[in-house]
């Protein structure tokens, strides 16, 4: 309750493309666990101007059609990658540098997703939106390489499994996993916070979801000079500054059918998020944010008081910045939503330092786990054989500056674990 006594609010993320989708989470039982997704009635709403949008529908065709001359392209390019996505989901949703098992579908993938987003080769304002918005998710100046495999692998996620959010709220996933971790005779112990690995009980293996410079403090003197200027030398990508709201009714979207969607992205053109992306990275205020917007009491009402809505948005900013985007994002909102700000009953702002604050992972207000630069793509954290290993015996990284990176997917701590288990064997 981040905003008024029965308004239940995502504190972390809202939508979950990968829990069906991952080769972890989607093995496990989690519905057995009380677990239960539910899946808006469009994944996808990108607003381009107050009146105008696009949208990404569970069926490629019917995306294919909101496209204009972009559609068929569209409909071949997404078909194919939807149809392959078996065949490349292991080595896409892990590290980068290992032999693929079907590499010529591999390969497919990659040539496209290589590209910069700005250079996606869709023509119509719609289609560049659309895949503007969910490259976006990097956090990185659309012009850079590799930007299109974040839109090409939220496009497929949304096509394959959609984007659901889970009935309640997100805490309960976490829930729901550690139901099963329990239920294997595993205990879990909170309010003890850890400053030094000496302070942990005798064991074999230490599984660490921390960054890098999280690690650093709490192995001190164990780790070589050589790990800490690689630590130090790290890069971090922009920062998110976050509102949660509670409502009085639904957001008054000008357009009405992003009332249908779970997510919107408020975005604008192509060349509007670019731009924003581009101030976020070069560290400089844009009074126009890439803002994501999840509204999930219009698909579970079980969140909010009868007749009441919350509301999720996020905008990317630059990393660390102290600066209040409150009014730059509620202006925003209500150029595409007029009469938004009748319907704010409480608000609740979380700045790049109060998201670090809660987890101090988010260095500098960073979700991501460090910035998505080329070489810390490939390389993440550090260029290793195993990026999960750590100088310390029995040590090893399994969070989001761990490939395959971001996202609720849990495959830094499964591939994490897998390179442990090796470990204990050799």
């Amino acid at each position: 309750e981040l905003t008024l006594p029965g308004f239940q609010h995502d504190v972390c993320s809202a939508i979950h493309p990968m829990v069906e989708g991952s080769p972890f989470l989607g093995d496990l039982p989690l519905s057995e666990h009380g677990l239960r997704l539910v899946h808006p009635e469009i994944p996808l709403g990108h607003a381009i101007t107050p009146e105008q949008a696009v949208f990404a529908h569970r069926d490629i065709a019917e995306t294919a059609a909101g496209l204009g001359t972009d559609g068929g392209r569209y409909q071949v390019v997404m078909s194919r990658m939807v149809e392959n996505w078996p065949l490349i989901r292991d080595h896409v949703l892990g590290p980068i540098l290992r032999f693929p098992a079907h590499p010529i579908a591999l390969g497919r993938f990659g040539l496209a997703a290589l590209r910069p987003a700005t250079r996606s080769g869709f023509s119509t304002t719609e289609a560049k939106a659309l895949f503007a918005g969910n490259a976006a998710h990097a956090f990185l100046p659309l012009e850079r390489p590799l930007t299109s495999s974040f839109g090409y692998f939220l496009l497929v996620a949304a096509h394959r499994y959609g984007w659901p959010a889970v009935v309640g709220g997100s805490g309960r996933l976490a829930d729901a996993l550690s139901s099963i971790l329990t239920s294997h005779g595993g205990v879990i112990t909170t309010g003890w916070r850890v400053e030094n690995l000496d302070e942990l009980p005798p064991r074999k293996i230490t599984l660490l979801d921390l960054d890098p410079s999280g690690f650093a403090k709490l192995a001190g003197n164990r780790l070589p000079a050589g790990y800490h200027r690689k630590v130090t030398n790290f890069r971090r990508g922009p920062a998110a500054f976050k509102l949660d709201y509670a409502l009085s009714a639904p957001v008054p979207w000008r357009n009405p059918d992003l009332a249908k969607a779970g997510t919107v992205h408020v975005g604008g053109t192509l060349g509007e998020v670019a731009a924003s992306e581009r101030a976020a990275w070069n560290g400089e205020i844009s009074e126009e944010p890439f803002m994501l917007v999840v509204q999930p009491t219009l698909f579970d009402p079980s969140r909010a008081p009868a007749g009441k809505h919350t509301l999720w948005v996020y905008g990317h900013v630059p990393h660390g910045s102290d600066h209040d985007f409150t009014k730059a994002i509620e202006r925003r909102l209500e150029r595409f939503a007029p009469g938004f700000a009748d319907t704010v009953l409480a608000r609740r702002a979380t700045t790049p330092s109060g998201l670090e604050n809660y987890n101090p992972n988010y260095v500098g207000g960073d979700i991501t786990g460090g910035a998505h630069t080329l070489a810390q793509l490939v390389f993440r954290p550090f260029p290793a054989r195993d990026p999960y290993s750590t100088p310390i015996d029995g040590g090893f990284l399994c969070s989001a500056s761990t490939p395959p990176g971001a996202g609720t997917h849990g495959m830094c701590g499964h591939l994490a674990a897998t390179s442990a288990l090796r470990w204990i064997r050799r």
